[in-house]
């Protein structure tokens, strides 16, 4: 996210009527690092990693204030140089086409080269480390070390990206909370809209419902803010594309770029906490993106499972099919619009117990997993009176077969519900799978006396979000949660 609003707003500069005086004192002042490898094949596209890195120093490696990292209520160091935020934003080549930013969530638990399965954002730190530790022992010290081992860091995250997605990476650039913090300043606030008050120690976040304008250290709780969401990280996620889509809209719209001291305030910030890879021509490539800064972008995340997912050593995790991704990003191939097929991905069913019956979740599980469907979340939940499967707009189809399975309850649309997912909630009302393994059945409204009128399966129940909400972009200031 930090660093989406550093590359944001550079190409801005660049862009703008100020281009060729700001590209000089950007170009002579950018920290840059040798984190790619060999050229890919062109692909119709090119795919920028955005990072932004929970580091306590600037781009130079020179340590931050601890006054500063406590005004912004940064946290203990651990000194692992974790990446809170990864997006991966496609260009195509022919500016006809939308350009995609693509939110890869940090807990995503994959596949790391070299070190096994771990939670994709240790894949820096866990590189840095070794070579770290390498370095040291063949005597090499201070700038050096420190240069070598956070530049073999971002080639691991780079490796494991590519890996994930099938995507190979053009360009790099990372920045730290600080920086962050300091363009949200330079550009005088940036509007953001919250559904609900939020009020949150561990971040800081503290805000009520409505529009508002944040920078400085409010801007950075906003988005790193996870506990008290009801979907934790992905919910987060969302924060994030809407900040960022809100800064382009703001940046773009207000004129910030006119003001000297705003523009004074972009370049330093900039300058100090900016790391791109060498050889980034930021000038030409600001021509080919201008449709970026337009609003021409749409902000999605991969595919995810559980975002409960128990490991062995990592804790909990967020659940990632590597089949899926991969089949996510080829359906971005160019810029394209054909979307991957989601009946050839298995769907995962989160099932929730609210009947007052013990063991009723499981055995509901038991079935359908025997009918194809992956297992996913199980628990208990508030006892309720009907039964529903819940999914996204997109997943509805698959959701009614899940329902079918369980003898036919309503389906609800529900556009908090994670792509490949449905939640499966069971009511009083449900008949069907029970901890002796009856036929699944269901009498969804049924009573003694009668029936109640039920939602029609594939309808919205009442109280259901709105379905189908329409994707972010950067043409405006959405309202999340």
């Amino acid at each position: 996210m930090r660093a989406a609003v550093v590359l944001l707003s550079a190409l801005t500069l660049l862009i703008t009527g100020y281009g060729w005086s700001v590209y000089r004192q950007l170009n002579t002042s950018l920290v840059t690092s040798d984190v790619l490898g060999p050229t890919a094949a062109p692909d119709g596209a090119t795919d920028i990693l955005l990072v932004g890195l929970d580091s306590r120093t600037d781009a130079n490696g020179n340590p931050l204030p601890r006054q500063v990292l406590d005004q912004l209520n940064a946290g203990p160091d651990t000194g692992m140089l974790n990446t809170d935020t990864l997006i991966l934003v496609r260009i195509p080549n022919d500016p006809s086409k939308s350009s995609t930013a693509v939110s890869i969530p940090r807990d995503s638990y994959v596949d790391i080269p070299g070190y096994g399965t771990h939670k994709i954002n240790s894949a820096y730190a866990r590189a840095a480390a070794t070579e770290r530790t390498r370095l040291a022992a063949q005597g090499v010290t201070g700038a050096a070390l420190d240069q070598q081992s956070t530049q073999a860091g971002r080639r691991s995250l780079i490796a494991t990206i590519e890996k994930l997605t099938g995507s190979s990476v053009d360009h790099y650039a990372e920045v730290n909370l600080v920086g962050f913090a300091e363009i949200t300043q330079a550009v005088g606030g940036v509007p953001v809209c919250l559904n609900a008050p939020v009020s949150d120690s561990y971040s800081g976040a503290d805000f009520p419902a409505g529009p508002q304008t944040l920078e400085g250290a409010p801007a950075l709780a906003f988005v790193r803010q996870r506990h008290g969401l009801p979907h934790g990280d992905l919910d987060r996620i969302v924060r994030q594309q809407a900040f960022l889509a809100s800064l382009a809209h703001q940046v773009l719209s207000a004129g910030t770029l006119a003001n000297p001291s705003a523009l004074s305030g972009l370049i330093s910030a900039i300058s100090r906490y900016v790391v791109l890879d060498q050889g980034w021509d930021l000038l030409g490539f600001a021509k080919q993106a201008q449709g970026l800064t337009g609003g021409n972008i749409t902000f999605r995340t991969i595919p995810t499972g559980t975002p409960a997912l128990q490991t062995p050593s990592d804790g909990v995790a967020v659940q990632v099919d590597p089949t899926l991704v991969r089949q996510f990003f080829a359906g971005l191939a160019g810029g394209g619009t054909t979307a991957p097929d989601p009946a050839a991905a298995p769907l995962i069913a989160d099932v929730s117990n609210a009947s007052g019956r013990t063991g009723l979740a499981a055995a509901v599980q038991g079935v359908l997993n025997d009918g194809g469907i992956v297992p996913g979340d199980l628990g208990n939940a508030p006892t309720a009176s009907r039964s529903v499967v819940r999914a996204a707009t997109a997943d509805r189809a698959r959701a009614q077969q899940v329902a079918d399975l369980l003898g036919g309850i309503p389906v609800q649309a529900d556009a908090t519900v994670p792509a490949g997912h449905v939640q499966v909630l069971l009511g009083r009302d449900y008949s069907g799978s029970d901890t002796g393994g009856s036929t699944p059945q269901a009498r969804a409204g049924s009573t003694a006396g009668g029936s109640n009128a039920v939602p029609t399966p594939g309808d919205d129940a009442p109280g259901a979000p709105p379905a189908g909400d329409p994707p972010i972009t950067a043409g405006g200031v959405p309202c999340v949660d």
